[in-house]
């Protein structure tokens, strides 16, 4: 009988035993559930190049490490707290009025950690020429690594790429029907003068290259878009043609020459020693009088603000100017 009630006794002890383990995994398995929930309604998981990361569906304060970034996610609609700029130069006059408060981070090669973390950001926005700093980046805050090479996709394809991970697709589509019907007003009032306008694009670097653009750099996909002439030499799906000499100016000939404008002391004195030269005064544009000195800041540009701002040129020069 003794040894009936021990067992008894036992039996009533790993009972309770079952049933106090079951019920603690019951409640750790429902708090992950509720864990899981909570985590899934916070963010949301996003595919990029480093892998995927789960983001805030509504990020307050974003970090992006490219201009070309920061201009777009102002157009998106969401204005960073912070962001790299071009260490030594001016704020690009575009950007002037819409980028008030965000703080600088360091420059688009290195961007400063420390002040990062001091600002706490809930989401950066890194790019692929900064992967080495991914894992550090990450530490800080839900970290995506947009695709950037060199020469960069198509400023559409970036400012698309971006609204997807943002969730913004219709601010986007917004933003682009606005594009073609400013491209549709210009050649409205461009009217017949739209076919037979050659134009070209060109600049001069501190080193005294001259450089012409082609159909693959973000002028003139714009200008493509418009259905404006190219100069023979601008022709074509490339980027831009350098390292032309003195004896072949006549490549950056037409009837009108978009010259891209550099700031700095050292531009302009290469500019004023082109203009000195008896090839330069030869061309038809300059002899014309239809030479325009454009800021190079935004025709040099890759987001959908600087593109508006290459528009608003085009207004300026071809349609108001007589």
């Amino acid at each position: 009988m003794r040894i009936s009630l021990r067992c008894l006794t036992y039996l009533l002890l790993l009972v309770a035993l079952t049933l106090t383990f079951v019920s603690a995994c019951s409640i750790s398995i429902e708090q992950r559930v509720v864990t899981t929930k909570q985590s899934v309604e916070d963010c949301r998981v996003v595919q990029h190049t480093m892998g995927k990361t789960c983001i805030p569906r509504n990020p307050q304060r974003v970090v992006t490490l490219w201009t070309g970034t920061l201009a777009n996610s102002v157009a998106l609609g969401i204005k960073p707290v912070a962001s790299v700029y071009i260490i030594g130069q001016p704020l690009q006059e575009y950007l002037r009025g819409k980028v008030d408060g965000v703080e600088p981070v360091g420059s688009l090669a290195e961007p400063n950690l420390e002040k990062i973390l001091l600002l706490k950001p809930d989401l950066i926005l890194s790019n692929t020429r900064l992967q080495n700093i991914y894992k550090q980046l990450s530490y800080i805050a839900p970290t995506l690594v947009l695709s950037l090479p060199s020469p960069p996709f198509p400023w559409k394809q970036n400012l698309e790429d971006l609204a997807k991970v943002l969730d913004k697709e219709e601010a986007n589509q917004q933003l682009i029907d606005q594009y073609w019907g400013r491209i549709e007003k210009l050649k409205l009032a461009l009217g017949d003068r739209l076919s037979q306008i050659r134009v070209s694009v060109a600049t001069v670097s501190e080193n005294d290259t001259i450089y012409a653009y082609g159909e693959k750099h973000p002028v003139g996909s714009v200008l493509n878009d418009i259905g404006l002439q190219r100069p023979l030499a601008q022709r074509g799906d490339f980027y831009y043609i350098n390292d032309i000499s003195e004896e072949r100016l006549s490549d950056i000939d037409g009837d009108v020459i978009f010259f891209l404008y550099w700031a700095g002391k050292d531009a302009k004195k290469v500019l004023e020693k082109l203009q000195q030269k008896l090839l330069w005064q030869q061309l038809k544009a300059v002899q014309q009088n239809h030479v325009y000195f454009v800021d190079a800041a935004h025709w040099h540009g890759q987001d959908i603000l600087a593109m508006n701002a290459i528009i608003d040129d085009l207004f300026k020069y071809l349609v108001n100017t007589p």
